[in-house]
């Protein structure tokens, strides 16, 4: 599934970080140049600098080929003009917005081409089961909504951990091994899983870093 989010805020990049986990294509859209610049380590995310409700930038950002639209940013005007334009410019099959101000929620529906509102207490875990259908997804979007990193890396040939199970793997605190998705099949990550160049591992903690993580690993 091609998913284009607009607003590289935490909520945007963690489900960017999930779908992209979960083998979906995804670009991200931000017009903070330096929260862009933060954003160039995303691994298997593309990201665009520019602002999502201007048509042109949709474009760059492939609108016209997306089957799904993430309005995430902090303002409703914005979420509502990214939506009218992904549905009525660019004909895209789904889109969701993210609803920051209660008294706003009345517009959020197909007038403005919004599928999917869900407000701010609830963010999106509604619209990417229905849009995945994938459960386990939705899972690690939940944990990543409790305060728990959702974080991807990646087995080379030069990693440490090549060659060695997940259970000769010294991970930080708080972190656990949610899956290791090989061939493009996920699969359950038992201690005596060894890792292989080309391996993907997702992983979940509430104390540890992203950089703490892939030294594990790499």
């Amino acid at each position: 599934m091609k998913v284009l989010i607009a607003g590289a805020g935490r909520l945007g990049t963690q489900i960017a970080q999930v779908l992209s986990g979960a083998h979906n294509d995804v670009t991200l859209v931000e017009c903070d140049e330096d929260r862009t610049a933060e954003l160039g380590g995303l691994r298997q995310v593309r990201v665009v600098a520019g602002d999502a409700c201007e048509p042109g930038v949709l474009e760059r950002a492939g609108a016209l080929a997306c089957d799904l639209v993430v309005a995430a940013t902090g303002h409703d005007e914005d979420n509502l003009v990214i939506g009218l334009l992904a549905k009525r410019r660019f004909g895209v099959g789904r889109v969701a917005a993210r609803v920051n101000e209660e008294e706003n929620a009345w517009l959020f529906d197909q007038r403005w081409g919004v599928d999917v509102a869900v407000p701010s207490a609830t963010p999106l875990v509604s619209l990417i089961e229905e849009a995945t259908g994938a459960t386990d997804t939705v899972a690690l979007l939940r944990l990543s909504r409790a305060g728990v990193e959702v974080i991807e890396t990646a087995i080379t040939e030069e990693s440490r951990a090549a060659g060695r199970t997940l259970g000769e793997i010294a991970l930080p605190a708080g972190t656990v091994v949610a899956t290791v998705v090989r061939g493009g099949r996920p699969t359950v990550p038992r201690p005596e899983v060894r890792l292989l160049p080309g391996d993907e591992l997702l992983l979940v903690s509430h104390e540890a870093t992203e950089r703490e993580i892939h030294a594990a690993f790499q």
